[in-house]
């Protein structure tokens, strides 16, 4: 018997909105990268590239568990939205002076600690990648612990 077969009639219907939620958000997160690169003519840094590596799949990975759900999609959206969110961090401690430029990968090419845009003078690329990959964590910790108990 399945994990999916063993969860609660009542509950199913909860984690299977919460595992679209954190589908629907990685669809944004990695729109809003598409968009910020291709329409606004933003060339990403090494670590933009780095966190669009574990975001992007997120939206395929996190689709094949809604139809037919599957819980189990969460075994392998986690790890790439922990390591994501990782890099997201590091670039936005770099973005914010707390790690000296010596240290960032950026060496040739632009910088990853050049401000580009800033959104209400403190929302930064970096930082919307963070709490995307926030979300993304919280959502999928959800749905894990749910289907556990």
């Amino acid at each position: 018997m399945s994990t999916a077969d063993e969860m609660e009639p009542i509950s199913r219907p909860f984690h299977w909105n919460l595992l679209f939620a954190a589908w629907l958000m990685a669809s944004v997160a990695t729109l809003g990268a598409l968009f910020f690169s291709e329409v606004m003519q933003r060339t990403p840094c090494v670590l933009c590239w780095y966190q669009r590596i574990f975001m992007f799949p997120l939206v395929f990975v996190l689709g094949a568990g809604l139809l037919p759900f599957d819980p189990r999609s969460v075994r392998y959206a986690l790890p790439l939205a922990v390591t994501g969110w990782g890099f997201a961090l590091y670039h936005c401690l770099l973005y914010m002076g707390f790690i000296p430029k010596s240290l960032q990968p950026c060496t040739q090419g632009l910088s990853c600690a050049d401000v580009k845009l800033e959104l209400f003078s403190f929302v930064t690329i970096p930082l919307l990648s963070l709490l995307a990959f926030t979300l993304i964590i919280a959502l999928l910790w959800a749905v894990r612990k749910g289907i556990k108990q």
